[in-house]
């Protein structure tokens, strides 16, 4: 199977009205090589504007949500909200929602199974952080957090909505970047393990994408290895070069 190639945005707490329709102009505007899927994930408040103003052959993405369907949980947002006004997808493990928020692999693992329950599609994040790597201990953190959401998914029919980002928390917004080939082992082992835990035709099928200070000027290298299927940009992705980033398969 070829799978398709993925580029995702996530503009995290960044954003206004006026920088939305600027910078949406300037992506519909782009020619982007066929056969790139492209998500762009958005605060929430900003969701429904993305949705109408952005082009439609590409997806929106709220950056997290809750497991319960509504409730008292001030603040938070539901997997049903996020698909009642517009979006198709969620952001759901990032490492800030990890280490800063103090999100555990089990409350992650729950959010996963909520949405995929209310049809949204999922980009699963998963990373270590710097120490961690250095301590030689890269898959056993990865694995870690992908194996808490086998355990209450663990069909290969689960996976056909879930996209793997593997972001190295020491290259998120640092300026570095882990190199083609430290990002193509990541990847590789992830796939091992789907097939080990999961099955061969999910390891075979799902994609995995690379984050971590992905820009216009490293993105071809790292996406030409075998293993990565795409990309989770951050900060760039808040520029019109993101649409470089998008034909980086070109």
């Amino acid at each position: 199977m070829t799978r398709t190639f993925l580029v995702g945005g996530n503009w995290k707490m960044n954003g206004s009205v006026k920088s939305i329709e600027s910078l949406t102009g300037a992506l519909n505007a782009s020619d982007i090589v066929e056969g790139t899927e492209v998500v762009i994930g958005a605060p929430a408040v900003y969701i429904p504007l993305l949705a109408e103003k952005l082009r439609k052959d590409w997806g929106v993405a709220g950056e997290n949500c809750h497991d319960e369907d509504s409730g008292a949980y001030t603040g938070e947002i539901s997997a049903e909200m996020l698909k009642d006004v517009g979006a198709k997808w969620v952001i759901l493990g990032h490492s800030e929602r990890r280490n800063i928020f103090g999100e555990s692999d089990e409350f992650v693992a729950k959010k996963t199974k909520k949405a995929l329950s209310v049809g949204l599609k999922v980009i699963l994040c998963c990373g270590e952080l710097l120490e961690e790597r250095e301590a030689g201990a890269t898959q056993q953190v990865v694995e870690r957090q992908l194996k808490a959401v086998i355990d209450i998914l663990p069909n290969e029919k689960d996976w056909e909505n879930i996209v793997i980002a593997y972001e190295p928390v020491w290259a998120i917004g640092t300026g570095k970047v882990a190199t083609p080939e430290q990002a193509q082992e990541v990847h590789k082992d992830i796939r091992a393990f789907l097939s080990r835990l999961i099955s061969a035709g999910a390891a075979e099928n799902t994609r995995i994408i690379y984050g971590g200070s992905v820009n216009e000027k490293n993105c071809a290298e790292i996406g030409r290895k075998p293993d990565v299927d795409g990309f989770l940009v951050g900060g760039a992705s808040l520029k019109p070069s993101f649409a470089d980033i998008c034909n980086a398969m070109k």
